[in-house]
């Protein structure tokens, strides 16, 4: 997870994720993505990377039907949650954002 500022679009900064995963996992080759990061992302993750990014859309906007894999992106959410300073936007700056989100993780992990 990256957390950034608001002057900075969500498809620009995209690209930091691959970037990331690269780094620290070698092993990952699939990579799933809202329907507001197509476009010139899946290209370079691909050629960079070898990553394949599926866009996961939405369906027709008046049935309910959950996207795929929609629902492990919702666990995440409701853990981090859990942690009572990521429950509010208490953090003046992304980068100690980013920080206790870590840390919210590393307490679930080792509790």
């Amino acid at each position: 997870m990256i957390v950034h500022s608001q002057g900075i679009q969500d498809r620009v900064a995209a690209r930091a994720v691959p970037m990331r995963l690269f780094c620290r996992f070698d092993s990952i080759t699939k990579v799933f993505a809202d329907g507001g990061y197509t476009g010139k992302l899946i290209d370079w993750a691909k050629d960079v990377f070898n990553y394949s990014v599926e866009i996961v859309k939405r369906n027709e906007q008046h049935l309910f039907q959950v996207p795929p894999k929609r629902w492990i992106v919702e666990r995440t959410f409701a853990w981090l949650n859990w942690s009572r300073r990521l429950s509010k936007d208490y953090e003046l700056r992304h980068t100690l954002a980013e920080s206790m989100i870590h840390i919210a993780f590393a307490h679930m992990l080792l509790c």
